[in-house]
């Protein structure tokens, strides 16, 4: 099969994966549903949380990820692959590590009444904002690098040779790849950020800070008003796609062209530049992995107290997460060589509440949706994490066939053999890395089996909210852990390779 018919089955299953399940809502709400002001409210907060946060984190993002591709250090390949830890984690225990942090009772306020200052608290817009940050920062900080490191050895030398000031560098070098990089960034952060509701729900602080998905699970979930479910997830995908439109318009132009794959050596650094990166390297370990060191210290107690079921749903999730791994990776390669970016944007845009509802409604008549919880719940998740493994892997794919279509075409490799011989290759540090962001995220996902699964096909995210909801604090923080560990157990498995190059 022709790799352009590749790519056009993979876009409809796609599309038919993720409108589908949105049609089957509509059409069983019957009718559009007038939104209410709280509707209206809730849609504006949603757009000023998810353009500060997808800003801040873009921003933060850019000094870190310029210290951490000029700098080697011992450490650094596990600094790197720390940073990702926040992004993976499941929501509610990585709201829990801040709290723990930022909290009323937590270490920053503690420090802060032992100064004899005003304390803060985490409770409303500005604490949406920084769990948002924790969560999409490290992200961006591997978007970006991913960039920086695709910039071959030899422009850097030849800038040396030159005599070009850092400035210049980063002018004439640095600026082009950011803009090339940093809207696509932007834009899947924002989209994240649309989307967001364990937050909303723990953070917000009242009705004044509702996101637009937590109003899709009110109107589900205590009014069982499916049109105006429909409605609201409808203008989500429509914020999500424009955005997504824009950023692509924005991000488009080619690369630096082929290197050597040399080791990268800067000359345009001095003692500040190296301070300041120090700085900026040391602010954002420090903000990150603060929480995660606090999740870590509540859930060593309570990994003596988990049980059988515990560990059968380990087992489960590590079961969908390799196989939403699979599954997105076949989409994601045909896609993100025929432009397809967008299309896997809607999977994400796309509220989860209403693609599990859609996805009920659609296997009801069939079958028992209980059943078969964690194959519907891999589909999902392979969706979710679509946009993601397409940002990831566009801009290289792109690269790979302006720099070798040419010479791919003079010795007549086509199909698998250009796939085999030059794509796979090329693409061996962001395949590894698109691959452990999927298994991470969907290792972490409560989203659709909740409501699809029963006791027997519960996952761990499923369990650690279950403990949760009886109080068993200890044994939830001790779940919590090994949730954390699976995850960033297969983060780096599949990432290694991605390191690695990093790391060179």
């Amino acid at each position: 099969m022709a790799r352009g018919a590749v790519a056009v089955t993979a876009g409809l299953l796609v599309a038919g994966l993720t409108f589908g399940p949105v049609a089957a809502v509509i059409w069983r709400g019957a009718a559009w549903s007038a939104l209410a002001p709280g509707d209206w409210l809730a849609i504006r907060f949603t757009l000023v949380q998810a353009l500060l946060s997808a800003a801040l984190s873009v921003l933060v993002a850019v000094p870190v990820a310029r210290a951490l591709a000029r700098r080697r250090f011992v450490g650094r390949g596990v600094l790197v692959a720390l940073l990702g830890a926040p992004f993976i984690l499941p929501v509610i225990v990585a709201v829990l590590g801040l709290l723990a942090v930022f909290g009323q009772s937590g270490l920053v306020n503690a420090v802060l009444r032992w100064a004899g200052l005003p304390g803060i608290t985490i409770y409303g817009l500005h604490g949406v904002v920084i769990a948002h940050v924790f969560f999409n920062l490290p992200l961006a900080v591997r978007m970006i690098l991913q960039g920086w490191l695709a910039v071959p050895a030899e422009r850097f030398r030849l800038s040396a040779s030159l005599g070009l000031t850092a400035g210049q560098v980063f002018r004439v070098l640095e600026l082009p790849m950011l803009a090339r990089i940093a809207p696509g960034a932007f834009a899947v952060i924002f989209v994240i950020c649309l989307s967001s509701f364990a937050i909303a729900l723990t953070l917000g602080g009242g009705p004044r800070a509702t996101t637009v998905e937590l109003a899709i699970y009110q109107a589900m979930r205590f009014d069982f008003d499916l049109a105006r479910a429909a409605m609201l997830a409808v203008i989500q995908l429509t914020l999500a796609l424009v955005a997504g439109g824009i950023a692509l318009r924005l991000s488009s132009g080619t690369g630096f062209g082929v290197g050597r794959d040399r080791v990268v050596q800067r000359w345009d650094d001095g003692g500040l530049a190296r301070g300041l990166d120090a700085v900026w390297i040391g602010l954002v370990a420090a903000f990150l992995l603060a929480p995660l060191g606090m999740v870590v210290l509540r859930g060593l107690p309570g990994l003596a107290m988990l049980g059988p079921a515990v560990w059968q749903a380990a087992g489960h999730s590590v079961l969908v997460a390799l196989g939403s791994t699979f599954l997105c990776l076949v989409w994601a390669l045909p896609l993100a060589t025929r432009r397809g970016e967008l299309l896997g944007l809607a999977g994400i845009a796309v509220s989860p509440l209403v693609l599990g509802t859609g996805l009920f409604l659609i296997l009801r008549p069939y079958v028992n949706p209980l059943d078969h919880a964690l194959v519907v719940t891999g589909v999902v998740n392979a969706l979710v994490s679509l946009p993601f493994a397409l940002r990831i892997l566009r801009p290289e794919a792109e690269a790979v066939r302006a720099d070798y279509a040419r010479l791919g075409a003079a010795l007549g490799l086509s199909g698998w053999a250009w796939v085999r011989w030059v794509l796979l290759p090329r693409l061996r540090r962001p395949l590894g890395f698109a691959a452990g962001l999927t298994a991470a995220l969907s290792m972490g996902d409560l989203g659709v089996i909740a409501l699809f699964a029963d006791p027997d096909h519960a996952t761990l995210p499923l369990k650690v909210y279950g403990l949760m909801g009886a109080y068993r604090m200890e044994a939830a923080a001790g779940a919590a852990l090994l949730l954390l560990a699976l995850s960033l157990g297969l983060f780096w498995m599949f990432d290694r390779g991605g390191r690695v190059d990093a790391e060179a």
